[in-house]
């Protein structure tokens, strides 16, 4: 493999921002590894059609970000296949959204293991590597309800900020070996998870730019921080169209 290739891992990677983000760091020269959890055609075709588009190496994973094995397995085998690990974009996230009152155990437990606890398992991973490397480009994808809270998302609104937290931490831990650490916040993005948000028009009004974001304004801040935020670490980047400020 050329050693001049960026190999970038986004996790979610076949639907929303996760796939935004992939088409973006290929388009831009990446090599890019990517987790899907179920849809395998969906995976397949978007390497197909950027493999044949942009004529960089991309290869999909079948991975779930919840489970601690999952996550270390995942970031070895992309390690042994391209080479290197030199961005991780953990974006990978469900919701399981009711009141607090009404929320079972086990709707809290899953969102909490796989929006916090596996951003956990495949940073510690990925950060072995990149430590090894001495260069490293980590990419949390938090969310303004991290930020603020919203009623009836109390487990995601609390995964979101338990990774607020994690990203300043690991920016403080591998800083030193020339790995950086961001957490991107975004506002209302239109994408699958927020096709049934209710109220969407007072959310509206509630916006500054008085439009609800794209899964590519999301990339794009992750291409800017994958290419030119080498000096940029332990922040929370807002991307939502000035809702939060």
């Amino acid at each position: 493999m050329n050693a001049q290739k960026q190999v970038a891992i986004v996790t979610g990677g076949s639907r929303g921002i996760g796939k935004a983000c992939v088409e973006t760091l290929a388009r831009s020269g990446f090599d890019v590894a990517f987790t899907y959890h179920s849809s395998s055609a969906k995976a397949d075709e978007l390497v197909a059609s950027l493999t044949a588009e942009t004529g960089q190496t991309l290869k999909a994973y079948q991975s779930d970000a919840g489970d601690a094995k999952a996550c270390q397995a995942l970031i070895d085998t992309v390690a042994a296949d391209f080479g290197s690990v030199d961005v991780l974009v953990n974006n990978a996230g469900i919701t399981r959204d009711t009141l607090m009152i009404r929320m079972k155990d086990e709707d809290w437990d899953a969102v909490i293991q796989t929006n916090l606890t596996g951003v956990f398992h495949t940073t510690r991973a990925a950060g072995k590597v990149m430590m090894k490397q001495r260069k490293g480009v980590i990419i949390n994808i938090s969310s303004v309800v991290g930020v603020y809270g919203n009623a009836g998302q109390v487990n995601y609104a609390a995964a979101k900020a338990g990774l607020i937290g994690l990203t300043k931490t690991v920016a403080k831990e591998l800083g030193a070996r020339g790995v950086t650490c961001n957490a991107i916040a975004p506002g209302f993005i239109e994408t699958d998870m927020t096709g049934d948000l209710p109220h969407k028009d007072q959310l509206l009004n509630a916006i500054p730019l008085k439009r609800f974001g794209s899964p590519e304004d999301i990339a794009n801040t992750v291409l800017f921080l994958a290419t030119k935020g080498q000096y940029i670490t332990g922040q929370v980047i807002g991307v939502d169209g000035g809702l939060v400020f």
